[in-house]
């Protein structure tokens, strides 16, 4: 079951309180040297992505496991590798950490490597239509692997009552356990950045 935030109503919301619940945040990353208007757009959603979490916390609980990937270590280590990967979903994730939540290690490390080499090798482009036949069978295979060890992991470790937040790229194709309610963060940067991507995409088709 799934919920946009902006969909949520007081009587809802008191109904929402019990039960597993899952808050899923689009992870959106920037480049070391963006463009000034990507970078202020990314800013912006990020900055309307606390806002969003924090009410929801307000409404339906505290936050008590984090889920982010590209993680498959827990704890301090994996905040550090969060800093690395992306310095804004870090500072909510270490704004909760100091708090007492836990950051889960949501990935398999050898999923999660064998899922990342598959991916470049249909990055990199392959001529060879056999080749890219079978390179990207074992993709597929190793992101199904994934996704089921995610949500297996989640449903292992979020416990009856509790609150959990993801953050991960959209079109993951996880299927989250039909008991956990899952709560979508939608800020309104997320499409402009997407409509930024689309028209950046266009010009460097025209050129």
């Amino acid at each position: 079951m799934s919920q946009e935030l902006g969909k949520i109503e007081k009587p809802q919301a008191e109904e929402f309180k019990k039960g597993r619940k899952l808050y899923f945040v689009p992870l959106i990353y920037c480049e070391k040297e963006p463009q000034a208007e990507y970078l202020e757009k990314f800013n912006k959603y990020w900055n309307q992505v606390e806002n969003q979490v924090s009410s929801l916390e307000l409404k339906l609980g505290k936050i008590d496991k984090i889920y982010h990937e590209l993680i498959s270590v827990g704890g301090e280590d994996g905040v550090k590798v969060i800093k690395a990967l992306n310095d804004r979903s870090y500072q909510i994730v270490e704004n909760r950490v100091d708090k007492g939540t836990q950051l889960e290690a949501t990935e398999e490390a050898e999923l999660l490597t064998e899922f990342m080499d598959w991916s470049r090798c249909l990055v990199i482009g392959l001529q060879n239509q056999k080749v890219f036949t079978k390179v990207y069978e074992y993709y597929t295979e190793a992101s199904k692997k994934r996704n089921e060890h995610i949500a297996k992991h989640i449903d292992e470790t979020l416990k009856a009552d509790e609150v959990g937040i993801l953050f991960m790229r959209e079109g993951h194709q996880i299927q989250f356990p039909s008991d956990i309610k899952v709560f979508y963060v939608t800020p309104p940067a997320l499409d402009e950045i997407k409509r930024w991507l689309r028209d950046q995409g266009a010009k460097s088709q025209k050129e």
